[in-house]
């Protein structure tokens, strides 16, 4: 398994073909960059290693914390956590459920201290609103993440491939054999 340096090597050297992937498929530069950024952010900061003490752990800072609940629930590279979409709508939901929690208090204090008298209806609303509005970005921003998340399982699966076809040959290209409990069976006499 490539360590977080090569995974970051990985993600800032396929940048450029990302973008000018993004750059051909969409004809808009404005595209381009919401979708590098997400690619940058699933690579650097929100790819599945978030279910270690890994760089991408190390780098939220003060707020690696939020991430800890996620690290003892998850086991490593769990189809959880380390497969394509299932891993990265896991962590977006996850860390959107912090961000509500923090947003419920925040917004609770901002009412209680200067009685601006703000509802979830008028959030969810304008919510809703950006998200109808700017439906293109958000589904760029979202693929971004999903292939800046999938440049990992991709180098992962790919260096464990390798080292398996080192010491087995053409055999480690096969599925792996399921370990399943043999069943005694009872001879009649």
């Amino acid at each position: 398994m490539p360590s977080g340096r090569t995974h970051d090597r990985i993600t800032l050297w396929t940048l450029p073909v990302v973008g000018g992937l993004l750059l051909g498929l969409t004809r808009s530069s404005s595209l381009t960059l919401v979708g590098c950024a997400g690619f940058l952010l699933g690579g650097l900061m929100f790819g599945p290693d978030l279910d270690i003490h890994s760089v991408q752990f190390k780098r939220w800072g003060w707020f690696r914390w939020i991430w800890l609940p996620y690290r003892g629930s998850m086991r490593h590279r769990s189809p959880l956590s380390h497969s394509p979409i299932t891993g990265t709508v896991l962590r977006i939901v996850y860390l959107l459920l912090w961000v509500g929690i923090a947003v419920f208090f925040s917004l609770a204090l901002i009412n209680e201290t200067f009685q601006l008298g703000l509802t979830w209806n008028d959030i969810g609303s304008n919510m809703g609103r950006s998200l109808r509005q700017h439906q293109t970005e958000w589904l760029t921003f979202c693929g971004g993440l999903e292939i800046g998340a999938l440049s990992h399982y991709l180098a992962d699966w790919f260096i464990s491939t390798r080292k398996r076809f080192k010491t087995q040959g053409w055999k480690a290209l096969k599925p792996p054999a399921t370990k399943g409990r043999k069943r005694k069976t009872s001879r009649k006499r």
